[in-house]
């Protein structure tokens, strides 16, 4: 797939979920960018188990590459680990995901917004290689003492 994205073609995405009021501590904050960080090594390894316990039941992923292809949604914890499950199945090579310069963009005792930049790695052919950039934005609810993705939405600048 050769679909490549335009200067700015996530801001239509980035402009349904408007910046607001961050009513978290930086210990609370510490602990949802530890969830998004725990959903990150999850992929990178297929390990299934991390990843059913950073998503809420209910949780959601869809994907856009470049705002022309759609995946999803994908509804349901078991929707999304079936996903990922097939997703690592098919790969011969070890990919990470690099979540960078995080941003709140809300925030309150229930529910966090977090925007990040993503940065797609492979080892393929011997060497690292940045195979797709990209961003997420993702929806947590805190429940029962810990901090879950509810909601998962990542723009891809780029096949990968």
């Amino acid at each position: 797939m050769t679909t490549t994205a335009a200067f700015g073609w996530g801001s239509s995405h980035l402009n349904t979920t408007p910046a607001g009021e961050v009513k978290l501590d930086p210990a609370e904050r510490l602990a949802v960018q530890q969830t998004l960080a725990r959903y990150a090594f999850a992929l990178d390894h297929g390990d299934l188990v991390t990843l059913a316990g950073v998503l809420t039941e209910d949780a959601t992923w869809t994907a856009s590459i470049a705002g022309e292809v759609e995946q999803g949604p994908f509804v349901g914890h078991a929707a999304i680990l079936d996903l990922v499950r097939e997703a690592t199945e098919a790969q011969t090579d070890q990919r990470r995901h690099n979540l960078i310069n995080m941003v709140f963009r809300r925030g309150d005792a229930d529910t966090a917004v977090v925007g990040a930049y993503l940065m797609l790695t492979s080892n393929a052919g011997g060497s690292a290689t940045v195979i797709a950039t990209g961003f997420y934005t993702f929806t947590l609810r805190h429940a029962e003492s810990a901090w879950r993705i509810a909601k998962v939405f990542v723009g891809l600048d780029n096949a990968a």
